[in-house]
């Protein structure tokens, strides 16, 4: 990771604004403490990048919960291996999600919004369309919205 200031985490991020002004505020020698890993960071990437930062800056990741202090050499280690875990339990869930998505598609089940209008609406919205009503009036009598209309026409 390339060296940066004490704030660039926050410019590069979208943290909060609480987490951002603390991390403003840490120097070389300051220990970070938070209740939990997940308290820290939005996501895997960020939470590492956050460690790495820190340490970068010379600054100790304390997290209470999990017990693990980066003053250390073991506590580094902890905090890596959480990671690294926590980055394979991310990817096993997507991968289930789209194994499931998958059997669930094989199956015939459609997934995602249901359409605004059915195959009904459709040819009635046509019919009155050819019949000279207006695609404005026509959308109006079905009970959608005319940009509906026009995208399923």
């Amino acid at each position: 990771m390339r060296a940066s200031s004490p704030t660039s985490l926050a410019a590069n991020h979208a943290s909060g604004p609480a987490l951002d002004k603390a991390l403003a505020a840490l120097n070389a020698g300051d220990q970070l403490v938070v209740w939990r890993l997940d308290r820290l960071g939005r996501n895997f990437r960020h939470l590492v990048e956050i460690g790495d930062e820190l340490r970068e800056r010379g600054v100790n990741l304390i997290s209470l919960s999990e017990g693990i202090d980066t003053s250390s050499n073991v506590g580094e280690i902890v905090f890596r291996l959480m990671s690294v875990f926590s980055d394979f339990e991310r990817n096993a869930i997507v991968e289930r999600t789209r194994a499931g998505l998958a059997a669930a598609k094989a199956r015939g089940i459609r997934l995602g919004r249901t359409p605004a209008m059915n195959a009904h609406q459709i040819l009635e919205a046509r019919r009155l369309i050819h019949s000279g009503v207006k695609k404005d009036e026509a959308a109006r009598i079905i009970g959608v919205g005319r940009s509906t209309l026009y995208r399923h026409l």
